[in-house]
């Protein structure tokens, strides 16, 4: 098992560039993982990597993601299953 973070963000996720910000933004941390969206108004975030880079990320997430009429950020860590190589959007 692998310690992971995981985060739901709430709010118009979709339409914008969300996804790509993510991408940028974890790979500039050098974190590991993917970003998608699950359902209508949220986006799920799987990221795997060093605590220094999430917690950073995080706090970008917060501060700076384009995600207009954000509603709520959920971040919880977690065990996984699966070591991730990269990061990537996902459908």
């Amino acid at each position: 098992m692998m310690k992971s973070y995981t985060c739901i963000v709430e709010g118009k996720v979709t339409g914008g560039n969300f996804q790509s910000w993510v991408l940028d933004a974890a790979q500039l941390l050098g974190l590991k993982g993917w970003v998608r969206n699950i359902e209508n108004g949220k986006a799920e975030i799987l990221l795997q990597g060093d605590a220094q880079a999430y917690a950073t990320f995080r706090e970008r997430l917060n501060a700076e993601a384009p995600v207009p009429d954000l509603k709520n950020i959920t971040c919880t860590v977690i065990d996984y299953d699966k070591v991730h190589e990269h990061f990537e959007v996902r459908g």
